[in-house]
């Protein structure tokens, strides 16, 4: 769980230090840091599948669970609708501040003074939406805990809070200190994969997971190639891939 819970304090650091700095945090340092979390990925991603392949009983699976997991994601359009949901987000928050600027031109300074806290709440509910989402919604957040529990790995996760903290001091600087309200959503969310895993730890045969790092990490490395702006993979539409391996496990047992 320490990975979990680096994770869950670097969201609620970065929050903090966004809503201190507000438009402080500047574009380049947003940059060079995103970067850097995109080249880890990539080397992450690579180190998994290097290490794994050699080991791996079924070559041609990794292939397949791609394949068969990329077209099920593709069907369900799960990267389209998340991307959708955050845009609708963020226009509803366009929005919002459109209606209070035409507001407050036609109200007084007091009832502006009156009105501006219960207008604060909305932009935020919009702001922790998107949050939450950016936040959960991720390879290295949910392969993450998986390896933290099994494998005692918690090199995903502490990539994976560098990258909110980034990410969550950014927020901050829009919607304000609230921010800090999605890190236990993130820990509920990562601690419940790692107690799953960690409970069915003693049935997971070492073949599947192996299987499950080579396609995980090969998921890695798309979500870094999309942080580097090298190549956008459609990461999500690819997640089904890691439930592939466990399908096909449970079929071998079956039969």
């Amino acid at each position: 769980m320490l990975g979990t819970i680096t994770n869950t304090c670097a969201i609620i650091l970065g929050s903090i230090i966004g809503a201190v700095v507000k438009k402080g945090i500047r574009p380049e340092w947003q940059k060079v840091l995103f970067t850097a979390m995109g080249l880890a990925s990539l080397a992450l991603g690579f180190n998994a599948v290097c290490q794994n392949m050699p080991k791996s009983e079924y070559p041609v699976l990794f292939i397949l669970s791609l394949a068969i997991g990329g077209l099920i994601g593709t069907m369900l359009d799960l990267d389209g609708r998340f991307k959708r949901l955050v845009d609708k987000i963020s226009k509803n928050k366009d929005k919002a501040a459109s209606k209070q600027e035409q507001s407050d031109a036609c109200i007084s300074t007091a009832e502006r003074e009156q009105a501006r806290p219960k207008d604060k709440d909305y932009p935020l509910a919009q702001g922790l939406s998107t949050g939450v989402l950016l936040f959960c919604i991720g390879t290295l957040s949910i392969v993450g805990p998986i390896n933290s529990a099994l494998l005692g790995d918690n090199t995903y996760l502490y990539t994976n809070a560098t990258l909110d903290f980034v990410t969550s001091g950014v927020l901050a600087a829009t919607y304000g200190i609230g921010m800090v309200l999605a890190a236990p959503i993130l820990f509920c969310w990562q601690g419940s994969i790692w107690l799953i895993a960690r409970l069915c730890g003693n049935i997971i045969p070492d073949a599947l997971l192996c299987e499950m790092q080579i396609v995980g990490g090969t998921l890695i490395v798309a979500s870094g190639l999309a942080i580097l702006n090298i190549k956008d993979c459609k990461t999500l539409n690819l997640l089904p891939s890691l439930f592939v391996p466990v399908i096909y496990f449970l079929i071998l047992a079956i039969v």
